[in-house]
């Protein structure tokens, strides 16, 4: 039988929803790597958070495995380009609500120097992976 498919996606879409039919900016952190395409200017400790919210972005996709966008930094259009996998959290700005992600298995797999197949974790003893997750709120 073939994996199920990730629910982060629908979830990400889901409070990207929520925040925006009770009129709160979508904010989401996100975990850089060499597949996300961001401002490394604005990239602080291996993470950036974005204003993802209907008037910071045009073109804004959501899809199943990359989140696509074109974005303004100090007046210059961006495009974005960010794997549903480096998303940490999703938040609104006004009251911190939202939801964090662990890190996918795959992304576990790479972040730990890219070992095989790991066994399978105990839900009450989820991994370490060097520290610890964090939502800062941007003003």
């Amino acid at each position: 039988m073939a994996e199920p498919t990730s629910t982060k996606p629908y979830l990400l879409r889901a409070v990207y929803e929520w925040c925006v039919d009770n009129g709160y900016t979508p904010y989401i952190s996100v975990l850089v790597d060499s597949e996300t395409r961001v401002p490394m200017e604005h990239v602080r400790n291996g993470e950036i958070v974005l204003n993802i919210a209907a008037d910071a972005t045009s073109h804004l996709k959501m899809g199943n495995e990359t989140i696509e966008c074109t974005v303004r930094f100090s007046t210059v259009a961006k495009e974005l380009r960010i794997p549903v996998a480096a998303v940490t959290a999703i938040y609104a700005r006004e009251n911190g609500r939202g939801m964090s992600f662990g890190l996918e298995e795959k992304e576990a797999a790479r972040e730990a120097g890219g070992e095989g197949a790991s066994a399978p974790t105990d839900p009450k003893d989820p991994p370490k992976i060097g520290r610890k997750p964090a939502l800062r709120r941007i003003k």
